[in-house]
């Protein structure tokens, strides 16, 4: 592998992990990592216990500090924004914290531009921000943004929209820290990652803990009154509700941030991710990409895509290995993903039942209930395990627990 001159854009698990990896393997490497804050290599997982005071500072949610990522010899500029490939010329265009524009060259390219935070068709919401007490959470900027609001409003109400991980984590967060918490999904079930059976757990758990759980419901309307006061409208089965807090969270997923590939060219594949191989190369010469804002191969779906923290981190690493002209494979995703809520901990691996319609499969799932130890020892509890397999084969599709 010869010496290159190697740049990641995006300062999070992707881009640091190809860098990392490009360090590691040739120390004579010019790496250079393009972040468009101020927080590279920062846990955004772990958000939500920054809130709830369990990380009791914020540079705690650092993998690795700026010192550290120095150490291994990559360059890392931080306030620097990305805004144009110019592929054929294998130039980067960054505006720097300044203001001004300059071009970068490089021999490889990594995109690691990740996900944004989706913003739902709700009526008002595009008219209110942190200002008002109405937030997204993603990024460092968000979480900084929340905790102001935390601190300086110290608002004793809160209504989060959406109850996937992140908003499950958060209600456990605001909660303990004294606020009355309404949490509210569109679908069934919170945590719609997991068997309806199991999401039931969870909403247990959640309302044992005073949570105001609200499923099936849509949120139609968010408005700030004179006073200052956020109103919440509602729709669930035909009726209407309005609900008032002093602090709104909108956590109802993400989206891939492409524009910056697209425009150079990049081909984009599902759900408007940029397609790439198991090399974790783009159609574009000598570009790769990984993370959140790339297609996953899955092992037993093929391309879907599943943005998650530690398959960001394998892909990175391939990216970072190929661009010194190796020749390693992403082996694939099973979409493992673990979270806890309160005294619960969820996890899952593989498919649920009703994701396994595009394999050639006949599915069943099983739902059982063991204690973790034998009852006869004390501090036995119960554990709730759903298992799908193919009745066909005997084969295991998926597991949660």
């Amino acid at each position: 592998m010869s010496a290159r001159k190697i740049i990641a854009i995006g300062g999070s698990d992707a881009g640091i992990s190809a860098a990392l990896r490009a360090r590691e393997l040739d120390p004579t490497s010019e790496v250079t990592v393009v972040v468009a804050d101020a927080y590279p290599n920062f846990s955004i997982c772990g958000i939500p216990y920054y809130v709830s005071g369990e990380v009791t500072h914020w540079s705690n949610l650092a993998h690795r500090t700026a010192a550290d990522l120095a150490a291994t010899g990559m360059t890392v500029h931080t306030d620097t924004r990305a805004t144009a490939i110019d592929p054929a010329g294998h130039r980067l265009t960054v505006t720097g914290p300044d203001g001004a524009a300059r071009d970068l060259d490089y021999d490889v390219l990594v995109i690691g531009t990740g996900a944004v935070s989706v913003r739902p068709p709700i009526t008002g919401l595009d008219h209110l921000g942190p200002a008002d007490g109405v937030h997204l959470l993603h990024s460092m900027g968000d979480t900084f943004a929340v905790m102001n609001t935390l601190t300086t409003k110290d608002p004793k109400t809160a209504i989060i929209i959406g109850a996937g991980y992140i908003g499950l984590e958060m209600a456990e967060g605001l909660t303990a820290r004294g606020i009355t918490v309404t949490q509210i999904e569109a679908l069934p079930e919170v945590l719609p990652t997991v068997e309806p059976e199991l999401g039931a757990l969870v909403h247990d758990e959640l309302v044992r803990n005073r949570v105001d759980v609200r499923t099936h419901t849509l949120v139609t309307a968010v408005d700030r009154t004179d006073t200052g006061a956020l109103t919440v409208t509602t729709s669930s089965d035909g009726q209407s509700d309005h609900l008032t807090a002093d602090l709104v969270l909108v956590v109802v997923g993400v989206r891939p941030d492409t524009d910056l590939a697209a425009a150079a060219g990049a081909q984009l594949g599902i759900k408007n991710t940029i397609a790439v191989d198991e090399q974790m190369r783009t159609n574009l010469s000598d570009v790769f990409a990984a993370g959140d804002a790339v297609h996953t191969h899955h092992r037993q779906l093929g391309i879907t895509w599943l943005p998650l923290g530690t398959t960001a981190h394998k892909q990175g690493r391939v990216a970072g290995e190929n661009a010194l002209g190796g020749t390693a494979r992403y082996t694939g995703s099973l979409g493992t993903q673990v979270v806890k809520i309160f005294d619960l901990v969820a996890a899952r691996t593989g498919l649920r039942q009703h994701e396994t319609g595009p394999l050639e499969v006949s599915p069943l799932t099983r739902v059982t209930v063991a204690d973790d130890h034998k009852r006869y020892y004390p501090g036995a509890v119960p554990l709730t395990i759903s298992v799908t397999g193919d009745q066909s084969t005997g084969r295991l599709l998926g597991a949660q627990i």
